[in-house]
C-alpha cells in the first residue's frame, strides 16, 4: 500500500474498525443506501433509461453513489452496481425487467459453461472501474469507498436458474447431480471475481464486500463446499494481489455456520442478517476478532418511531467495546421514508457520543 493511501485510510473510521479497532461511535453505512427510496435516485435512473445502463454509465453511477453521502454523511459509500455484472461481462444474456427482476439465459449443464468467456470482461469491468475512479476523486477524504461483487454461490444461482427464486432449486440440483460440472462454474466465478475486485481496488476502492445473498439455502455440508470454500479461495487469491485490503463477507442466512465461515475464509468483516441475534453477533466478534456489521431489520426504517429508536439503542449497547459497523441486516426497501434514515443516522451518532 502506498504511504499516501495508508495515511488516508487512517482518517476513515470504517477502515479502522476493519483493522480491529472498537470506536465509541461506530461507523455507519447502509446496504442499498443508494436506491429507489430517494427522489434524486429515481430521477437519475430515469435519465439513464434502464438499470444496467445506469450501472454502465460512470458519470451517472457515480452520481447515485454520492447522493446518500450528500444527504446523510455516511462513513462509507458503496459502489453503485449489481452482482450480475459478472455474468453479464462473461457473455451471458442479462436483462432487468421492470417489476420482474433480473432475467438471464440459464446455463444448466457443464456443456453450457462454454458460453462464459473471461476474455470478454474487459470493456464492462472497465466501465465499472471508471465509476470507482470518479468516486475516489469526488468522495470526502474521510469516506471509505467499498467495492463489491456477488459471491460465487449466489451468482451461480442466477447463472443456472436464470432468475431469482425462493429456494435456488435449479442450482442445488445441478450441484447435486453434477458436482464436478458445478465446480467448474464456481471456479470460473471465483477467478473472474478476483480479477474484478482487484481492478476495483486498483481504481481506488478501500475495501471490498462479497455478497452471498442466498447462502442460507444450503445445508451444512453444501454450505462448506459452495459458500465457505469458494470465498476462502477468493479472499486468498485477492490477498496475494492486495495484501492490505480487507474483505467483508455477507453470508446471508448462515446462522450457526457464520463462525466457521469467518475463521475459514479470513474475511476481516462479516455482515449479519436480520435473523442473527445480538448475542450471536457479540460472540462472532469476540470469537474471530472480525468486525461485525448489520442486523437491523430494514422494515424498522419503514416503521420509524420508538421501535426504531429502541433497536438502535439495543444494538449500540450490545456491541459496545467491539469492532462494530452499524448497518442493516439487508438492503433499504423502496418505501422507506428518507426522514427515517436521517433519524437513524442522527440517533446512532448522538447516542454513541452520549454513552462515550
Amino acid at each position: 500500500m502506498s504511504s499516501s493511501r495508508a495515511t488516508a485510510q487512517t482518517d476513515r473510521k470504517l477502515m479502522r474498525v476493519l483493522a480491529g479497532e472498537a470506536l465509541p461511535t461506530p461507523p455507519i453505512w447502509l446496504m442499498r443506501q443508494a436506491g429507489r427510496y430517494l427522489a434524486e435516485y429515481r430521477a437519475t435512473r430515469a435519465e439513464a433509461g434502464g438499470f444496467l445502463k445506469l450501472c454502465y454509465t460512470p458519470a451517472l453511477a457515480a452520481e447515485v453513489t454520492l447522493q446518500p453521502i450528500r444527504r446523510y454523511g455516511f462513513d462509507a459509500a458503496i459502489l453503485f452496481s449489481d452482482i450480475l455484472v459478472v455474468p453479464d461481462a462473461l457473455g451471458q444474456s442479462v436483462a432487468f425487467l421492470e417489476g420482474e427482476g433480473p432475467k438471464l439465459d440459464p446455463i444448466q449443464s457443464a456443456a453450457g459453461l462454454a458460453r462464459l468467456d473471461r476474455s470478454k470482461t474487459g470493456e464492462k469491468f472497465g466501465l465499472i472501474c471508471e465509476t470507482v475512479a470518479r468516486l475516489r476523486q469526488d468522495l470526502p477524504r474521510e469516506t471509505t469507498l467499498i467495492g463489491f461483487c456477488g459471491a460465487p454461490w449466489t451468482v451461480a444461482t442466477y447463472v443456472v436458474g436464470g432468475e431469482g427464486s425462493s429456494d435456488q432449486a435449479s442450482a442445488r440440483r445441478f450441484a447435486y447431480r453434477d458436482p464436478a460440472g458445478f465446480q467448474k462454474l464456481i471456479d470460473i466465478l471465483v477467478d473472474t471475481s478476483v480479477d474484478y475486485l482487484s481492478q476495483q481496488i486498483s481504481a481506488g476502492a478501500d475495501t471490498v464486500m462479497v455478497f452471498d445473498s442466498w447462502a442460507g439455502t444450503l445445508p451444512d455440508s453444501e454450505f462448506a463446499r459452495w459458500v465457505t470454500a469458494p470465498t476462502a479461495r477468493l479472499v486468498r487469491d485477492l490477498r496475494k494481489r492486495h495484501p492490505d485490503v480487507p474483505v467483508i463477507g455477507f453470508p446471508r442466512g448462515a446462522g450457526s455456520n457464520a463462525l466457521g465461515f469467518v475463521k475459514e475464509t479470513g474475511v476481516r468483516g462479516v455482515g449479519c442478517d436480520t435473523a442473527m441475534p445480538l448475542n450471536d453477533m457479540r460472540a462472532l466478534a469476540k470469537g474471530t476478532g472480525a468486525a461485525v456489521q448489520g442486523n437491523i431489520d430494514p422494515l424498522l426504517l419503514v416503521a420509524g418511531g420508538e421501535a426504531l429508536d429502541r433497536r438502535i439503542d439495543e444494538t449500540l449497547q450490545a456491541m459496545r467495546g467491539l469492532p462494530h459497523i452499524f448497518n442493516l441486516g439487508h438492503g433499504i426497501v423502496p418505501d422507506t421514508p428518507p426522514e427515517n434514515v436521517a433519524r437513524l443516522v442522527d440517533r446512532v451518532r448522538s447516542a454513541a457520543q452520549v454513552a462515550a
